[in-house]
Order: C-alpha cells, then sequence, then structure tokens
C-alpha cells in the first residue's frame, strides 16, 4: 500500500514553490482580467517564503504531514497578501489538523483535500459556480472521496489533481458572484479563475512530489 509522509509534504511544497514562480505571469495576468491583477505575485512570494522556512536549519525537523501543512498555514498568512494568503493559511490548517501522523493513505489524502476545501469554504463563503477556487476544490473532495473505494494515496491524490484542474477550466464561461471578479458581472465570462487555476497547480504539484505526473 503506498502512503505519503512528511518528506513527500515537503517535496509538495517546494514543487509548488517552483510551478508557483513559473506560473507567475500567467497567474498575474488572469487575475488581471477579473480580479486585483496580483495572484500571481502574491502566490510566488508565499511559496518562496514557504521553501526558505523548510530549508531554515533553525526550525525543527518536520515529522508528520501536519508539521508540514501548519508551517505552510503559517507562512502564508503573514506573507501573502490579497484574498489568498487567508484562504490558502486556513485551507492548510485545516488540512494540518487531519494529517497528525506519520504517513497518509488513500482514507489520508481524502480527509486532507476535505479538510482544505472546508477551510477554503468557510473562510471565503462561496459555492460551487460563484467562479472562485471552490470550483477546482469541489470536485476534487469528490474525485478523492470515489477515489479513496480500494485506491492508494497517489491514486486518490491523482484523481483529486485531475478533477481541479477540470473545475478551473470550467470556470472559463462562469459569470462571477463572488469576490472583485463579481463586479464586472457578465464580462467575467471567459476568463479561468486565478485562484481556480491556482488550486490546480497546487494538486498537481503535490501529485508531481509523489513521482506520480
Amino acid at each position: 500500500m503506498v502512503t505519503l509522509d512528511a518528506a513527500w509534504a515537503e517535496r509538495w511544497m517546494r514543487r509548488s514553490a517552483a510551478d508557483m514562480h513559473a506560473a507567475r505571469e500567467e497567474l498575474t495576468e488572469l487575475d488581471r482580467r477579473i480580479g486585483d491583477g496580483d495572484h500571481g505575485v502574491n502566490m510566488d512570494r508565499g511559496f518562496a517564503a514557504v521553501a526558505s522556512r523548510l530549508d531554515d536549519e533553525a526550525v525543527p525537523p518536520r515529522e508528520t504531514v501536519a508539521q508540514v501543512l501548519r508551517l505552510v498555514a503559517t507562512t502564508l498568512m503573514s506573507t501573502v497578501g490579497g484574498a489568498s494568503g487567508p484562504l490558502y493559511g486556513t485551507a492548510f490548517l485545516h488540512a494540518a489538523r487531519v494529517t497528525n501522523r506519520a504517513d497518509l493513505d488513500g482514507a489520508g489524502v481524502v480527509a486532507l483535500v476535505e479538510a482544505a476545501a472546508e477551510g477554503i469554504t468557510s473562510r471565503g463563503r462561496a459555492v460551487p459556480g460563484d467562479k472562485t477556487m471552490v470550483d477546482a476544490w469541489a470536485p476534487a473532495v469528490e474525485a478523492a472521496e470515489r477515489a479513496a473505494d480500494g485506491g492508494d494515496a497517489v491514486e486518490v491524490l491523482r484523481a483529486a489533481a485531475a478533477a481541479a484542474a477540470d473545475g478551473a477550466a470550467a470556470t472559463v464561461p462562469m459569470i462571477a458572484t463572488k469576490g472583485r471578479a463579481s463586479y464586472l458581472g457578465p464580462r467575467s465570462a471567459g476568463t479561468e479563475d486565478p485562484g481556480a487555476r491556482s488550486t490546480a497547480m497546487l494538486l498537481a504539484a503535490a501529485v508531481a512530489a509523489a513521482g506520480a505526473d
């Protein structure tokens, strides 16, 4: 049975930092069209700070996935501006509460994704169809739950990531009803939601960190 440990969680965060840096301009352009235009900058800054914290020898070693995710949560909340810092920080904080173990099996990955999504919705009060990152997280949860029936941790993670990517793409024709994009009304249609896009990237990075991309 394949499981995922704290070393995987650290690889996930370092891969996320690299991917957010590479996609900085892409995410910024998406957000420029329907938001504040700072999502790429903020995500790049936040995950660069996470990677720096992981490399800091003064920070105690992380022995559980929860310890890694808690470090991520506090770092994002203190370094990322706009809405994304509190939203992602809350997501990882909630995920840390259900991953206080050395290894995650398929059910553990489901719990992580469910808790992260719950953190997002509790903080942002969005629902599927509002054209937000929830439109990537909600299908990721559903796919993870389906894959958990006989699937190992990597299979569950892969299913969640694929569903998040599809969910993000599905935001393109939507009209935003939440956040700054909602001010544009019908003009918000035609652009992928940047938060949904970064969610899909994060889960894809988790798969890559497991050596399953």
